[in-house]
């Protein structure tokens, strides 16, 4: 589990293809890596990844092929830069939100344009994921806990602080950028309880928008 706090930002430095999935290598130079051992999960712009081998600066990770398909870091390059997170420790402030570190889906940035000492970013989402994105709710971008402050449809804005800007990649997200997303992960489980018994009928999968009206108002959230 991460909080959605970057801690610093890395360097994809190694890339090598295998049997139909890779191995990476990230590096990031000014990161205290003595408290990181084997095994232990790290967030690289979202996605959770196992350490499989630990060097002074940097460790590598094995990415299956299911996370090649739902996330960008199919189309990672050398020398991408990284938002990284440790996992949460029991002693962590809880500064963003729980996040999981499972990739829910791809957007892409469609607008960018300054908001006093901020910038405003629009942000398109899968329409599945669409219902899971609420005003003032909590999303994840590329690992980064983040306040959606505009939602209609599929598409919602986003409002960061010079910090933020600095301190992630979201710095250099341009129109275009495609970016990790991961809801919230309590929306995911409110939907599953919703559907009740329903749930373990076939189809009933998390994206499969078995949420209807007719559902809402027999569970009592419509009148």
């Amino acid at each position: 589990m991460f909080t959605g706090i970057i801690e610093t930002i890395g360097e994809l430095s190694h890339i090598e293809k295998k049997s139909g999935d890779l191995t990476v290598n990230i590096q990031a130079k000014d990161w205290d890596w003595q408290d990181v051992k084997l095994g232990d999960s790290i967030a690289c712009n979202g996605v959770c990844l196992t350490v499989v081998a630990l060097g002074a600066q940097g460790f590598s990770a094995d990415v299956s092929a299911e996370t090649l398909n739902f996330t960008t870091l199919g189309g990672w390059q050398i020398g991408l830069p990284v938002n990284l997170e440790k996992a949460l420790t029991p002693q962590s402030r809880m500064g963003g939100h729980i996040v999981s570190g499972h990739v829910d889906g791809i957007g892409e940035v469609l607008k960018r344009e300054s908001e006093a000492r901020s910038e405003r970013f629009t942000v398109s989402v899968p329409a599945a994921l669409a219902k899971y994105i609420a005003h003032k709710g909590s999303i994840t971008i590329d690992g980064t806990s983040l306040t959606v402050n505009w939602v209609d449809g599929n598409l919602f804005d986003i409002n960061i602080v010079p910090h933020t800007l600095n301190q992630t990649i979201i710095g250099s997200y341009r129109v275009g950028t495609r970016v990790n997303l991961e809801v919230d992960v309590l929306a995911r489980y409110l939907e599953r309880l919703l559907l009740g018994d329903k749930s373990a009928e076939p189809g009933a999968s998390v994206h499969g928008g078995t949420i209807t009206t007719e559902l809402l108002a027999n569970n009592g959230f419509l009148k």
